[in-house]
């Protein structure tokens, strides 16, 4: 049996250079924002003294009001008509409030209870994340609708995640930053001041694709929307959304290929963040005894190193995609990110501490991968749902996947706060962890990973939209529209079955 044949781009389906730096620039601040409140929050420990388990709560509850407004916001952004598009005003005005807000969440007053900063951070957080809302799932929207084609859909993607990686070269030293006593009082200033310069770099960044992108689709969406208006009262119209949204939402969560994507990622990226804390408290307290300050400058080194290494794995997984396939390259991706995990094991010691570099090479190709592939599979899924509905709702499917993302961060980090307690984590101990809590920290650290990634692997196992389906998936599609259909078609023409 021959190999099936790859499709070549056509130039039309190009996406340019300036709008592909642009969307980037959307990556990078998405990132930042995303990574930042997760590695600013062991402030809320170390410098204020709270409860980890209640720091995970922190981190937890305002990720669950997302269950309705990613949706929601995702529903609004789909039937939104403007002379400006159904994405880009959303992207400007949320990346401006999403940036004014972050800065604000940290302006934590000195002096005060354990309850009165969970409740300024509380309620601080669900405004901050409303306005990241509003920025983020038009954002995602848009990276879909930029190209239809099946192999520049990756490219974009890829270009996406290399430049939402230069966040985590960063974001790894903010501990070091905050703790640096030569720039701040303490910890908890270091926050104060480092927040305002993120957000003001967000804002910077974060505007640039409603700025410079154009949407794609827009038109379709148009179309199918005039087709479907009725004349009515006010009333009337609103009880037609509210049955459009809880329609829309109900056929993209029973999805097949929608929902391996989002199961296969979920466990992926919460796999990794559930353990994302136990990493920096591993090299503090078990690699230096203790020392905060040698513990955030490898802390840096590591996180730099993944950074640096998901650079490269951006861009291999790029290019394996195109010539293997999309899930191959996944299945690739997340077993040598396995092997980086179980080497956290042998690497991570106090004799040889440079040695965590090498596992933070390796499991760098988890997430440099995942997100590189599933943006653009995203895409392909909503080609395939254009067939079967007749409506293009990227809002929609951006918003349930990154739900389904930010929902399984906010239970990875509650869980994360009572795995550290369930150690026996002391803080006020500093070097003095029992051995016990030691050990579990590690394998925690090591183990947990390896299990949600297999699990992943043998999900996407059975995820069928190839290429040669998504191809003829467009050529239907084109037809549709009146359109001419697509010359890139190889030989090879596989049964066109929508799932």
């Amino acid at each position: 049996m021959n190999a099936p044949e790859h499709y070549q781009t056509l130039p039309e389906d190009r996406v340019p250079f300036s709008q592909r730096i642009s969307y980037g620039f959307g990556s990078l601040a998405n990132n930042l924002l995303g990574a930042a409140i997760g590695m600013m929050s062991i402030v809320l420990i170390t410098g204020l003294n709270m409860n980890p388990a209640v720091v995970g709560l922190l981190m937890a509850l305002p990720r669950l009001t997302d269950a309705l407004t990613d949706p929601l916001m995702g529903f609004i952004s789909d039937h939104t008509r403007s002379r400006w598009g159904r994405r880009r005003p959303y992207i400007f005005v949320g990346a401006i409030a999403a940036g004014l807000l972050f800065a604000v969440l940290w302006q934590l007053p000195p002096g005060y209870s354990e309850s009165f900063y969970f409740w300024y951070f509380l309620i601080g957080s669900i405004l901050f994340y409303l306005a990241y809302t509003v920025f983020a799932t038009p954002w995602v929207a848009l990276g879909y609708e930029l190209t239809p084609d099946y192999h520049e859909r990756t490219r974009l993607m890829g270009t996406s995640n290399f430049m939402g990686q230069i966040a985590w070269i960063a974001v790894p030293w903010f501990y070091a930053i905050m703790e640096n006593e030569t720039l701040f009082e303490d910890s908890v200033a270091g926050a104060r001041g480092l927040a305002i310069a993120i957000g003001v770099f967000v804002i910077a960044v974060g505007i640039l694709p409603a700025l410079f992108c154009r949407e794609r689709f827009e038109h379709i969406a148009e179309e199918g929307q005039k087709a479907a208006e009725n004349a009515g009262s006010f009333l009337d119209g609103l009880k037609k959304n509210v049955k459009e949204f809880v329609s829309g939402f109900l056929i993209t969560i029973k999805f097949k290929p929608f929902l391996q994507l989002c199961g296969a990622t979920f466990l992926v990226f919460n796999g990794y963040m559930l353990i994302s804390a136990f990493t920096s408290y591993v090299i503090i307290y078990y690699i230096f005894g203790g020392d905060q300050d040698k513990g955030a400058e490898y802390i840096g080194w590591n996180g730099t190193a993944g950074a640096i290494a998901t650079f490269c794995v951006i861009y291999l997984v790029t290019w394996m995609s195109t010539r293997i396939g999309k899930r191959k390259t996944f299945f690739f991706s997340t077993g040598v990110s396995i092997i980086g995990f179980g080497l956290k094991w042998f690497c991570y010691t106090p004799d040889q501490p440079l040695l965590i570099l090498i596992p933070a090479v390796l499991t760098a190709f988890g997430l440099g991968g995942l997100f590189t592939l599933m943006g653009s599979m995203v895409a392909d899924v909503c080609d395939l749902d254009e067939l079967n509905t007749g409506e293009r709702r990227e809002g929609m499917f951006g918003s349930v996947y990154w739900w389904v993302v930010k929902l399984g961060m906010a239970v990875a980090l509650a869980l994360s706060g009572v795995l550290l307690n369930f150690t026996g984590f002391d803080a006020s101990l500093n070097g003095n962890q029992s051995e016990q809590t030691l050990t579990l920290m590690r394998l925690f650290d090591a183990v947990i990973p390896m299990i949600t990634y297999a699990i992943a692997i043998w999900i996407v196992a059975h995820y069928s939209l190839t290429e040669e389906k998504a191809h003829q998936v467009r050529e239907e599609l084109e037809r549709r529209r009146g359109k001419p259909g697509s010359q890139s078609a190889s030989v090879s023409q596989p049964e066109l079955v929508a799932e």
